[in-house]
């Protein structure tokens, strides 16, 4: 049975909160996912080049690196709840105002609303599901995680399906507004407002002087690169070998299942212990085969490719959550921590899909920038290695510092 308390610790509504966890969590892809399918569309329409395109995910993934790290100090001023409710806000009006992208510059400004939006929730929602499930805190952010890999998926099928009903692009990616305004709603009725769930204002600097949250960050962005660059160039990587904008759209989907499925099961089979390192090395592992597939052999099993590809990367999103909420007891300190590994990591995934289309522009294909994620698994593997739980303690020793204001 899933545990539960609010911040008063008063008896919970876990159901409610767990709904809530599902549809804000929908929420959190679909601006960068959806996309993918009309990218080929849009450059056309907008004429837009692939360096400029490839800024449709570099800009939000950057503002989320950003944003990440000043969100405790958001969240410390004006609390959880109304903070949770601006984001929510924000990203609504991002996906109503693609509606009147004439330009790549005002396209590009919609995914900077929605990655800022977007940049808050994720530094948040940890520590809300830390407070809210200390029990079971490695099955919620599982949860949590495939449902925001589910978003993508969902993200990027609805698209094609959207403009085959008569939408223009612009139209099918300003429906995304509806899934926000829900999720708004469920917030606004399930949020409560406590003080003790606003961390204390110096934390930030103190994590930031620990060498461990430094390594947290690189890992989680050298994997997500490998996101962010899969969401950006998947589909017209397939489009380029011949595939039809619908069927390539598919593969997008399947990529974010697979995602989806994994995020929550390897969390709940890592529950049981307290080394996550075996199972962060098998997500590695899953990643590092699908990317070899994409670039040397990508019409033969592409599915394959992409959903073991996906698993990786969905599962590894999720551990790597667990393992920084691992490090501290207290959820105000945890969630500043996932926040602050977030901030770095999404400022360094948010390069990736640059790089990659550098790589394509110099050797006229995707696959140098497939290599390229073989390499920075190699890497992340090497930070994985060094995340013994007996190290948790020493490295993040917070002495003085109290768990929340």
């Amino acid at each position: 049975m899933i545990a539960m308390k609010n911040p008063e610790g008063k008896p919970g509504r876990p159901w409610a909160v767990l709904a809530l966890v599902v549809l804000i969590g929908i929420n959190l892809r679909p601006f960068l996912a959806a996309p993918g399918p009309l990218l080929v569309d849009i450059g056309h329409d907008l004429g837009m080049s692939l360096e400029g395109i490839s800024v449709l995910t570099l800009l939000p993934m950057l503002l989320m690196g950003i944003g990440a790290f000043v969100s405790p100090r958001i969240q410390a001023a004006i609390g959880t709840r109304r903070g949770m409710l601006i984001a929510l806000s924000v990203l609504a009006i991002g996906s109503i105002l693609r509606l009147e992208a004439s330009s790549g510059v005002l396209l590009i400004l919609t995914a900077a609303l929605c990655g800022a939006s977007v940049a808050f929730i994720q530094a948040a929602f940890p520590g809300i599901i830390k407070e809210n499930f200390p029990n079971s805190i490695a099955v919620v952010t599982g949860l949590y995680s495939a449902v925001i890999m589910g978003g993508g998926a969902l993200g990027a099928r609805a698209m094609p399906a959207l403009t085959n009903m008569g939408f223009s692009w612009r139209a099918a990616l300003a429906w995304l507004a509806a899934p926000a305004v829900i999720a708004l709603a469920a917030a606004w009725l399930t949020l409560k407002e406590a003080r003790s769930a606003r961390p204390d204002k110096n934390l930030v600097g103190h994590l930031l002087s620990r060498p461990r949250t430094w390594a947290l960050m690189a890992a989680f962005g050298l994997v997500n690169g490998g996101y962010s660059s899969v969401i950006t160039w998947l589909a017209p990587y397939y489009q380029s070998l011949g595939w039809r904008s619908a069927d390539s759209a598919n593969l997008v989907a399947i990529m974010a299942i697979c995602q989806a499925v994994a995020a929550l099961a390897l969390p709940a089979l890592a529950r049981h212990g307290t080394d996550r390192r075996p199972w962060l090395l098998l997500t590695l592992a899953m990643q590092a085969i699908g990317f070899a597939g994409l670039a040397f052999s990508p019409d033969s099993a592409a599915a394959f490719w992409v959903g073991i590809c996906g698993a990786g990367l969905g599962s590894s999103f999720a551990l790597a959550i667990v393992t920084a909420l691992d490090h501290l007891p207290h959820p105000e300190q945890a969630g500043a921590l996932v926040a602050l590994m977030q901030g770095g990591g999404f400022l360094l995934a948010s390069v990736a899909p640059l790089l990659l289309a550098l790589l394509h522009d110099w050797t006229g294909t995707y696959s140098a920038g497939w290599i390229m994620h073989i390499g920075f698994v190699a890497v992340t593997s090497a930070l994985y290695l060094s995340f013994k739980p007996e190290s948790y303690a020493a490295a993040t020793r917070l002495n003085g510092l109290a768990p929340g204001i």
